[in-house]
């Protein structure tokens, strides 16, 4: 059966997805944004007309319309992906609108296959070097100059990584330093221009040597392919998961201890 699908927010990304949603096999029932001219499939706002016959809706908006975007959907019994960032200080207030809704929602800090790997192989390395006093971490991460949120959410999920798998890591610092840095601290450092998809950078640093773990996107695709396999994935299912709990399940949860 083909999956239909709502993208809500029609910018960068929403193109991205509408493009390779075709590619996919999967059908763009409607595109949802009140900043475009309503005509065909093109709708204003999450209305039960704009969601008539969607399986899944797909969200790249903003963090500060997020959450009235997860109450329409949820109050219309409709799936959600979330790929917006910024909004996770409301993590509680949007799982209970999903759980009083019996909807079935996924978001990520960052819906890349890739960085999720990421993800994975950072614990994993410093788990390794936390058995290593000599070594130091450092992290830093470039997009382009649009980006409405710094550090990234890939960035914070990095930096979380990090301090639960680093004994001497407690703190993590993303603003100026203009100190010097305390052992305890990990500092993430953010830089925005240009067109940059996104970088991020994972090192680790003694007298000897220098190590590094560096993923580098080539643009959106990774982005939309990941967030398109997360609304099959979500499709017909309930409750509140983390894109982390799709790819134990692809993995394997041992490959995630």
């Amino acid at each position: 059966m083909v999956l239909n699908i709502a993208i809500i927010g029609y910018g960068k990304m929403g193109h991205t997805l509408e493009s390779l949603a075709h590619e996919k096999g999967i059908n763009v029932k409607s595109i949802i944004d009140p900043f475009i001219k309503k005509q065909g499939n093109i709708y204003n706002d999450i209305n039960k007309e704009s969601l008539n016959g969607v399986d899944v809706c797909i969200d790249f908006t903003q963090p500060d319309v997020l959450i009235e975007n997860v109450k329409k959907v949820s109050a219309l019994k409709k799936n959600m992906v979330v790929g917006t960032t910024a909004w996770y200080d409301k993590k509680e207030q949007v799982q209970k609108i999903v759980d009083d809704a019996g909807i079935g929602f996924i978001y990520a800090h960052n819906f890349s296959i890739g960085v999720n790997l990421l993800f994975r192989i950072t614990a994993h390395a410093a788990k390794l070097f936390n058995n290593f006093p000599q070594y130091d971490e450092f992290a830093y991460e470039l997009h382009h100059n649009q980006k409405v949120d710094s550090p990234s959410g890939t960035a914070v999920k990095l930096s979380e990584v990090l301090i639960q798998n680093l004994d001497r890591k407690k703190k993590l610092v993303t603003a100026r330093l203009d100190r010097k840095i305390e052992p305890d601290e990990l500092h993430f450092a953010s830089v925005r221009a240009g067109t940059i998809p996104g970088t991020h950078v994972i090192g680790f640093d003694s007298l000897a040597d220098t190590i590094e773990i560096k993923h580098t996107a080539r643009g959106r695709t990774g982005f939309a392919d990941g967030a398109l396999s997360a609304a099959q994935w979500i499709n017909r299912k309930k409750g509140y998961y983390k894109f982390e709990d799709m790819m134990d399940e692809i993995i394997g949860d041992d490959q995630n201890e």
